[in-house]
């Protein structure tokens, strides 16, 4: 990163009010601006109802990305309706490097929101929601017709074959599993 080069056309993160990344990205556009406002999808775990729904959240909460010329519009992003400030050092904006923009637009769906990693079979992953919450697995296979997984869940006291909705699935790295549910995985038939 380098600093705020005036008359170049760059790309800066510009930090929003809290909840307000549509419509500072909104407010820009109308300005002309380029945005990039990436999402997640996430399925959330309602635990009166028991059911999972789907929602879009922002990838980075009250941050989104703004194109343009420091020099020309920074006063008129800066007091946008939704924009609480640009990410600075030292008092001075920050490009960001056109290599990230790129990186983050090719994980990036037509809709804007981000895929979520693919599994291969003896990834390790964490159950992020639901009854076991904050357990680990080893993934086994998708399930046909359906956006349900299989895992061979490892506990301190038994191990259990357990079908899940994909979204309550997350792959970590090996290294972050703690030992006592390390698991080695052989594909069964």
């Amino acid at each position: 990163m380098s600093r705020a080069t005036g008359d170049s056309l760059c790309w800066y993160v510009v930090h929003t009010r809290p909840k307000q990344e549509d419509r500072t990205s909104t407010n820009l556009i109308t300005w002309g601006i380029e945005t990039l406002n990436p999402k997640l999808r996430v399925n959330k775990f309602n635990e009166f109802t028991g059911r999972l729904t789907q929602i879009v959240k922002p990838l980075f909460p009250s941050y989104i990305f703004s194109r343009f010329r420091y020099n020309e519009v920074y006063h008129r992003v800066r007091y946008t309706r939704g924009v609480h400030g640009l990410v600075c050092v030292d008092n001075q904006p920050v490009p960001v490097d056109e290599e990230i923009i790129e990186v983050v637009r090719s994980q990036m769906g037509g809709d804007g929101v981000v895929k979520i990693d693919k599994l291969n079979p003896g990834d390790k992953v964490i159950i992020n929601n639901g009854r076991f919450q904050n357990f680990y697995g080893v993934f086994e296979r998708n399930l046909p017709d359906s956006d349900r997984v299989m895992i061979l869940l490892n506990t301190v006291s038994f191990q259990a074959h357990v079908v899940l909705e994909r979204a309550l699935v997350n792959k970590v790295a090996a290294k972050r599993v703690p030992a006592e549910h390390r698991l080695s995985y052989s594909p069964s038939m």
